[in-house]
């Protein structure tokens, strides 16, 4: 059990990142449908760096560049022209799902360089890793989980106890009113959908170099998708987006566990669930009736400053 524990936090994790990256752009009052198409962009990009250049950090930059990249297309697109953001968001996918396959093409079956994959060896936190279960699932995991641990509690900290948090609160629930106080409704958008973009392409370079670190056609495999749903799962908040993420991690590797256990069950059935309780998250979320769990007012709505 403990096992399998420490296992769901490491799937978990590019789920983590890819969730806390669409929630950032969520509070900005933007949906953004292209979490797969991103989180591809970055598996490969870091993937393609690392295996150039033999640099851990030189793989993550360019799987945050290529992130942020995806995200800044779709903002010019969705804040500047303000084009439809569900289908800019499918747009985005498409594309980096072929970005992916095209530039990924020269590195099927390529493991990560041994340089790259030393960076995430196991680090234990002294003491903490000591405490049963708690301790192997949290505290004796590579320095990438924490650096998870550490993003979910700096984006609490700025959505509730900073200034600039409360304006981008304030620009996802009424964009006319902020831009009334004095916000820069389009600076607040950009820079937090650009850094949502910038997080799912790490979740994905995390998938390519860690998870699967050999390189494969699809090596996200819908998980953009699951990161959209647990948004509303974690009712845009981060402290349940990285409870939500492990959970989801744990299903994804469900199918593994109960082989090696020796209970045969069939993999595509498997295979399933993540999607199946992806399904219920959304069925689920409509019957929520508190304001706090509810997303964003202004959510998908584009914002015209002479309109208000």
């Amino acid at each position: 059990m403990t096992s399998f524990l420490v296992a769901a936090v490491i799937a978990g994790t590019p789920l983590l990142f890819a969730t806390l990256g669409e929630l950032i752009t969520e509070k900005a009052g933007n949906l953004n449908l292209g979490v797969e198409g991103m989180m591809l962009m970055g598996a490969v990009m870091g993937f393609g760096v690392g295996l150039w250049t033999g640099s851990p950090y030189l793989a993550l930059l360019g799987a945050i560049a290529a992130g942020a990249l995806g995200a800044a297309v779709y903002a010019i697109l969705t804040v500047t022209l303000r084009a439809n953001q569900v289908v800019t968001g499918l747009t985005l996918t498409i594309f980096g799902s072929g970005f992916a396959s095209f530039v990924g093409k020269s590195f099927m079956g390529v493991p990560a360089p041994a340089t790259v994959k030393s960076l995430f060896e196991i680090i234990e936190i002294p003491l903490l890793a000591k405490i049963p279960v708690i301790g192997p699932m949290f505290f004796q995991q590579d320095i990438f989980i924490y650096f998870g641990y550490f993003v979910t509690i700096m984006a609490t900290i700025y959505l509730k106890k900073t200034k600039k948090g409360l304006n981008l609160r304030a620009v996802g629930e009424n964009a006319g009113a902020a831009d009334a106080s004095g916000i820069n409704v389009s600076l607040y958008k950009y820079v937090h959908i650009i850094t949502g973009g910038a997080l799912c392409g790490l979740g994905g370079a995390y998938m390519s170099l860690v998870t699967i670190p050999v390189w494969q056609e699809d090596v996200v495999a819908g998980r953009g998708w699951i990161a959209v749903a647990l948004v509303i799962f974690a009712s845009w908040k981060p402290s349940k987006a990285l409870i939500g993420a492990f959970l989801f991690g744990g299903l994804n590797i469900l199918g593994y566990r109960l082989q090696s256990m020796g209970i045969h069950v069939s993999q595509y059935l498997v295979d399933m669930v993540p999607y199946a309780a992806t399904i219920l998250i959304v069925i689920i979320s409509t019957r929520k009736n508190k304001k706090e769990d509810m997303g964003p007012a202004d959510l998908s709505i584009p914002y015209f400053r002479e309109e208000r």
